[in-house]
């Protein structure tokens, strides 16, 4: 006789980001199987995999190619330690991220040193560290650095993500636990300040010419740091869209503009590129940042790093930083800085596996024939009242839902509208998460057009069902 896995799950496990008194109102849907872009519950249902098992996956389940390298170093061993050991996959990864990272036109320095970590929260506490002690030991212990980021920016759930981060739903209750740091306005385009656009107008939907009010916001605050003698250590951002902030997209030119006036100040710039990384925001680049022409000074990739496999993140960052590290024993100028399953094997291995799929000339066509069609499919959103907003940066796509698409006004987040909307999606055979009131679109890049199309019609259709939406009138 079969174990009940949901009777168990609901008795004895404790999910993130999950209200655990509505998780135990119903039987939870229990996956055990997957290939492709298709998964399978323990009762044999088939669902779509439309948010590549939370932004990891990227080739889809049960790849062969990345399953023949697990296999591979398996025979091998499956564990060593990085703690005074090096290991053949690790140091071929290494290398292989530090090549592709100069490849574009992208201004700033050289990534040529990787430290491994665990996922990308990990991924953020080193880039911290690193920037908090680089700066302590060039610029001297005072003033003590500080760090500036966006609105809504979340950078993880380890303290010092939390404390980087700007997100009140996530971050508030533990706000005793907390270093400061400094925001700054983030480009959110759709419910920018400064976007008076008419709700009269058959455009009403979209945005107005920018005046980069939000650059301007940024640079008076630079300059502010700069008067009172406080420059900030270290700018830190997810570059062309921010994810759990609601996938919220960056203007063309945005990313650089900010860029260029965070180094003129004086500080590093560190790109989470935890969701963004590995060709998730299209363009001819693996990395978000390289496509709007900026090389940071700390670059943290994590999430599809070894293709949604298994947990590894890494942190790479340039000889500049590196070399502040370095000195006699004696000096005690190490990082110290480590975790026991640093830089494994088994995640090393498959990694170079996925980098091998996500290289090639033809895997950069699949992945722009499967943004394009996209695109298109998503056009029929556009006729449902309750869609206030559709926002794709390559295969990543955010879809705002609102109480009145004229006046933009959200509906209130206990209404649970996106949960409810995701919940009727699930009904209909396809899997994926809301962020608040935005229900997130993310296929893994083998996701077939009829699956694509059928994702998108999922979720036309849920929207209808769950919040009364009519078409439209021409």
């Amino acid at each position: 006789m079969k174990p009940n896995f949901a009777r168990l799950d609901q008795k004895f496990v404790w999910h993130p980001f999950t209200q655990m008194k509505d998780w135990l109102q119903q039987e939870p849907i229990v996956l055990a199987s997957g290939r492709g872009a298709v998964l399978k519950d323990v009762q044999g249902r088939a669902y779509l995999d439309a948010n590549s098992s939370i932004w990891t996956n990227l080739h889809g389940h049960n790849h062969p190619h990345l399953n023949r390298a697990l296999r591979q170093q398996l025979k091998r061993v499956a564990h060593t330690s990085a703690l005074g050991f090096a290991n053949p996959p690790a140091s071929l990864l290494a290398a292989q991220l530090a090549l592709l990272t100069r490849s574009g036109k992208a201004v700033g320095p050289e990534l040529v040193r990787s430290f491994f970590s665990d996922d990308g929260s990990t991924a953020l506490e080193v880039a911290l560290k690193l920037a908090y002690e680089f700066t302590r030991r060039t610029r001297g212990a005072r003033p003590a650095p500080r760090f500036l980021s966006l609105e809504g920016a979340y950078h993880g759930d380890t303290i010092g993500a939390v404390s980087l981060g700007h997100s009140p739903l996530f971050h508030r209750s533990f706000s005793g636990l907390l270093f400061k740091s400094d925001s700054v306005m983030a480009p959110y385009c759709y419910r920018c300040p400064f976007n008076r656009a008419s709700p009269e107008r058959a455009d009403a939907r979209t945005y107005r010419s920018c005046h980069w009010e939000c650059v301007g916001q940024m640079e008076a605050k630079l300059e502010t740091a700069r008067r009172q003698k406080r420059p900030y250590s270290a700018f830190a951002f997810e570059p062309r869209i921010q994810g759990a902030a609601g996938m919220i997209p960056q203007p063309e030119g945005w990313l650089a503009r900010t860029s260029a006036l965070a180094r003129e100040h004086g500080a590093l710039l560190i790109a989470d590129e935890v969701m963004t990384g590995f060709g998730r925001t299209g363009g001819n680049t693996l990395f978000a940042a390289l496509e709007e022409g900026v090389r940071p000074d700390l670059l943290c990739l994590a999430k599809g790093l070894a293709g949604g496999y298994l947990p590894l993140a890494v942190t790479l960052t340039s000889p500049t930083i590196f070399d502040a590290f370095l000195g006699e024993y004696a000096e005690f100028k190490t990082f110290f800085h480590g975790h026991s399953f640093t830089a494994n094997p088994l995640a090393a291995a498959t990694a170079l596996a996925s980098l091998e799929l996500l290289t090639p000339r033809e895997a950069r066509w699949e992945r722009k024939r499967l943004e394009r069609q996209l695109a298109s499919e998503l056009t029929h959103l556009w006729s449902l009242p309750s869609v206030g907003d559709i926002r794709q940066v390559g295969l990543v796509v955010g879809v705002e839902l609102v109480r009145d698409w004229t006046t933009r006004e959200p509906f209130a987040l206990a209404e649970r509208a996106g949960i409810r909307v995701c919940e009727a999606m699930a009904k209909r055979g396809v899997l994926t998460r809301p962020i608040g009131n935005v229900v997130v679109l993310m296929p893994p890049y083998c996701t077939t057009p009829s699956q694509l199309t059928r994702i998108v019609r999922s979720l036309h259709d849920a929207v209808v069902e769950t919040l009364g939406s009519p078409r439209l009138s021409n």
